[in-house]
């Protein structure tokens, strides 16, 4: 079983970095510039309306708390390191990338009680896209709401850049990730398959 597990978090790793890597074709695309000969997705052909973008969140529930907490860990290692290499001056196409790419990956993450949890945050909080550092504040902010609802320790957000490095430049301080607190799981009861 800890395979198939293994599989499901490598499966969604593989989508969340696909949506990524569309949503950097489509914003080369709008700027003319293409990456290694390949044509990126005219804008005309994608539908990102309200509908899309904000649609219900359609995952079932997750109910493996070992499986759950693997995703949750990795997610948001994905999203804080979006942030910070996101730009510190970016465009407005940026920003509307940032945002789109947000609220999809709500929509469609895979634990449907985490995703639907996640779309009342963004509505509540909505995304913080002027620059990097508002970028990195904002997640660090809705991460530290997560923690609250699951009654875990909240993160103190002036030291966001200590753990998450964007890998930019070597010119940038090395990151310290010695300090970065292990995930503890805790059992919560009998769970399909665990």
């Amino acid at each position: 079983m800890p395979r198939r597990q293994h599989i499901t978090v490598w499966l969604v790793l593989g989508i969340i970095a696909f949506l990524s890597f569309w949503s950097i074709l489509s914003f080369r695309h709008e700027t003319g510039r293409s990456i290694d000969g390949f044509t990126p997705i005219l804008q005309s052909e994608l539908s990102l309306d309200d509908g899309v973008l904000k649609g219900e969140a359609t995952a079932a529930k997750m109910e493996n708390a070992t499986l759950k907490a693997e995703l949750g860990n990795a997610a948001w290692k994905v999203l804080h390191t979006t942030m910070a290499k996101f730009p510190d001056k970016p465009t407005e196409e940026d920003s509307q990338a940032l945002k789109s790419y947000l609220h999809l990956f709500a929509r469609l993450y895979p634990c449907g009680e985490c995703a639907r949890h996640f779309q009342k945050l963004l509505a509540k909080f909505p995304p913080q896209v002027t620059s990097r550092s508002s970028a990195a504040a904002w997640a660090c902010h809705v991460h530290n709401q997560v923690n609250i609802r699951l009654k875990k320790e909240e993160f103190d957000c002036s030291k966001i850049g200590d753990f998450y490095d964007c890998g930019c430049a070597d010119d940038e301080p090395v990151v310290k990730m010695d300090t970065f607190k292990q995930l503890e799981l805790e059992k919560e009861g009998l769970t399909r398959g665990g």
